[in-house]
Protein backbone atom coordinates (compact mmCIF):
# COMPACT_ATOMS: atom_id res chain seq x y z
CA UNK A 1 0.00 0.00 0.00
CA UNK A 2 2.98 2.07 0.87
CA UNK A 3 3.90 2.42 -3.04
CA UNK A 4 0.32 3.06 -4.52
CA UNK A 5 0.48 6.46 -1.47
CA UNK A 6 3.46 7.58 -2.79
CA UNK A 7 2.29 7.41 -6.24
CA UNK A 8 -0.71 9.23 -5.61
CA UNK A 9 1.33 12.44 -3.96
CA UNK A 10 3.78 12.75 -6.93
CA UNK A 11 3.60 16.83 -8.01
CA UNK A 12 3.35 15.50 -11.48
CA UNK A 13 -0.14 14.42 -10.52
CA UNK A 14 -1.17 16.65 -8.18
CA UNK A 15 0.00 19.30 -9.58
CA UNK A 16 -4.05 21.48 -11.66
CA UNK A 17 -3.28 22.67 -15.00
CA UNK A 18 -1.17 21.49 -18.31
CA UNK A 19 2.40 22.09 -18.80
CA UNK A 20 3.19 22.21 -22.54
CA UNK A 21 6.96 21.96 -21.83
CA UNK A 22 6.19 18.98 -19.92
CA UNK A 23 4.43 17.49 -22.20
CA UNK A 24 6.85 18.24 -25.09
CA UNK A 25 9.85 16.60 -23.36
CA UNK A 26 7.85 13.58 -22.40
CA UNK A 27 6.23 13.95 -26.08
CA UNK A 28 10.29 13.60 -27.10
CA UNK A 29 11.45 10.95 -24.14
CA UNK A 30 8.65 8.37 -26.11
CA UNK A 31 9.58 8.95 -29.52
CA UNK A 32 13.46 8.34 -28.57
CA UNK A 33 12.25 4.57 -27.62
CA UNK A 34 10.56 4.04 -30.64
CA UNK A 35 12.43 1.41 -33.02
CA UNK A 36 11.43 3.20 -36.17
CA UNK A 37 12.04 0.47 -39.81
CA UNK A 38 14.38 0.54 -42.09
CA UNK A 39 13.52 1.82 -45.38
CA UNK A 40 13.81 -1.88 -47.06
CA UNK A 41 11.17 -3.41 -44.11
CA UNK A 42 9.00 -0.20 -44.90
CA UNK A 43 8.92 -0.76 -48.55
CA UNK A 44 8.61 -4.20 -48.42
CA UNK A 45 5.48 -4.06 -45.48
CA UNK A 46 3.70 -1.54 -47.32
CA UNK A 47 3.81 -3.50 -50.55
CA UNK A 48 2.58 -6.38 -48.87
CA UNK A 49 -0.21 -4.48 -46.96
CA UNK A 50 -0.56 -2.90 -50.99
CA UNK A 51 -1.29 -6.53 -52.03
CA UNK A 52 -3.31 -7.59 -49.47
CA UNK A 53 -5.94 -5.05 -50.11
CA UNK A 54 -6.23 -5.30 -53.61
CA UNK A 55 -6.63 -8.88 -53.19
CA UNK A 56 -9.31 -8.31 -50.96
CA UNK A 57 -10.76 -5.75 -53.40
CA UNK A 58 -10.85 -8.33 -56.22
CA UNK A 59 -12.20 -11.23 -54.56
CA UNK A 60 -14.74 -8.83 -53.07
CA UNK A 61 -15.78 -7.40 -56.47
CA UNK A 62 -15.81 -11.12 -57.96
CA UNK A 63 -18.05 -12.52 -55.16
CA UNK A 64 -20.30 -8.99 -55.39
CA UNK A 65 -20.82 -9.44 -59.32
CA UNK A 66 -21.31 -13.11 -58.79
CA UNK A 67 -24.43 -12.99 -56.54
CA UNK A 68 -25.68 -9.69 -58.96
CA UNK A 69 -25.67 -12.11 -61.66
CA UNK A 70 -27.03 -14.70 -59.80
CA UNK A 71 -29.95 -12.59 -58.61
CA UNK A 72 -30.54 -11.34 -62.27
CA UNK A 73 -31.27 -14.74 -62.95
CA UNK A 74 -33.60 -15.40 -60.22
CA UNK A 75 -35.34 -11.90 -60.24
CA UNK A 76 -34.83 -11.04 -63.52
CA UNK A 77 -36.50 -10.14 -67.08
Amino acid sequence: MAKKDEAQQTPEMTAPGFDPAGFLKETREELDKVVWPSRQQLISESLAVLLMVILSASLIYLVDNFFNWGAGKVFGP
